[in-house]
């Protein structure tokens, strides 16, 4: 029995000289939903964002601290509230690629743990039947051998059945060097998801913390009677401005389709049929509500008396609350985009045009979906409430202009509920 144990031990040392002995050979990688180029993608966006806040953050740091740069600063931070709400994105898109690819790591290892095991099994069976059968292992045969020549002789024997044992144990190799890659890499991508998680907890305080300054400037700025006098100066501006814009752009629409049917008229005439082109035409009513989370009207439209510098007496639409930041906003009837851009009163705000003198206004967006000139259908998603430009608060402003001029909201937003 002694001597079947040395054999064994024997056996199994030589396993070990085999496996220290053969050159590594990696695992076929199998097909996963996340990649590591997933992740490194998330990772630059992730880090584009971060460098983005930082840069403003140093744009802000350089104004000067009179009511110009109050303003100023105001903007600015706007620009880095969205810079760090992409960072937020990212990083939580780069946590969830994280905790998959991980998963993925986890089954992949018990699937090839568990084969190792088979495979080691049926090789331990292999030796304990050679033995128990008192069958000569090439290695005894090797072992006997006298000379050189002797060796090379013997070896051609036993050629084939060292063949299959390498095969084997070449195998068996390849499922350990692939395992413990695993685990390594396993353990890279948890240290990684853990920094993930810190950083998104900083970006998180940092936009707060950024939220918190953007409302403390508008309240600065509503304690200084010049500077409310000045902001409400080139607030009014600003809205003329954008007024005229939102003319400017429905009559641009307006040549653009007219020409677009005399074009197909003309096509239609050449080929002797007759022409059937779509035309806006001016409508009333047909609106639905720009967001599906709160009809909560907190200011009207007309003169109202917020104390918000800034904030027009003569309100020209109405203010929607209790939408927060992330609250989804719809075009109220469908429509081309007209207008979709950046102003330090309106915040990100988008212009829909529905016709001619058939405007939708939606402003104060912390995020915007579409681009000037994109055809939107009603209900379709344009941007995300915010609270952008001159406000305090989360809040979505909508205007409707019809024949024009603009009119109040409230005949078009039924079962909204007073809230001022």
């Amino acid at each position: 029995m002694n001597q079947k144990k040395r054999r064994l031990t024997a056996l199994l040392l030589a396993v070990l000289l085999l496996l220290a002995m053969a050159e590594p050979v990696g695992l076929v990688e199998e097909v996963r939903a996340v990649t590591q180029s997933d992740i490194d993608k998330l990772k630059k966006e992730k880090s584009a964002a971060a460098g983005e806040r930082k840069d403003v953050e140093n744009q802000i740091s350089k104004l000067k601290d009179d009511i110009d740069g109050a303003i100023a600063k105001r903007t600015k931070l706007d620009e880095q509230i969205a810079a760090t709400e992409r960072e937020i994105a990212s990083t939580e898109a780069l946590i969830s690629s994280y905790e998959q690819m991980l998963a993925q790591i986890a089954e992949e290892l018990l699937e090839n743990e568990k084969d190792e095991a088979e495979q080691y099994a049926l090789f331990c069976e292999r030796a304990r039947v050679m033995e128990e059968s008192g069958t000569t292992s090439y290695w005894s045969v090797l072992f006997k051998a006298d000379s050189f020549s002797d060796l090379l002789s013997r070896l051609s024997d036993v050629q084939e059945v060292m063949n299959y044992d390498q095969n084997v144990l070449d195998s068996l190799r390849r499922l350990r060097s692939g395992i413990e890659a695993k685990q390594a890499y396993q353990e890279q991508l948890k240290e990684e998801a853990e920094e993930a998680k810190a950083d998104l907890q900083s970006a998180k305080a940092s936009l707060d913390n950024q939220r918190k300054e953007a409302n403390a400037i508008v309240v600065q700025l509503q304690s200084d009677m010049a500077a409310q006098e000045k902001l409400l100066k080139e607030k009014e501006n600003e809205e003329a401005k954008i007024q005229q814009e939102i003319k400017k752009k429905e009559k641009e629409l307006a040549d653009r389709l007219a020409r677009e049917a005399a074009e197909a008229a003309a096509k239609a005439a050449a080929a002797g049929g007759s022409s059937s082109s779509t035309t806006w035409t001016a409508t009333t009513g047909g609106y639905i509500w720009p967001e599906s989370v709160s009809k909560k009207i907190t200011s009207p439209m007309g003169s109202r008396n917020t104390g918000i510098p800034g904030a027009s007496t003569n309100h020209k639409g109405v203010d929607i609350g209790g939408v927060g930041t992330t609250t989804t906003v719809v075009a109220a009837k469908a429509g081309t985009v007209i207008i979709s851009k950046y102003s330090s009163s309106y915040g990100n705000y988008v212009v829909i045009s529905h016709g001619p003198g058939n405007t939708t206004l939606y402003a104060h967006m912390s995020s915007r979906s579409v681009s000037e000139g994109a055809t939107v259908s009603q209900g379709q998603a344009i941007g995300v409430t915010g609270n952008t430009g001159i406000s305090r608060g989360a809040h979505l402003h909508y205007e409707i202009t019809e024949g024009g001029s603009r009119v109040n909201p409230l005949n078009y937003l039924p079962g909204y509920v007073k809230s001022w």
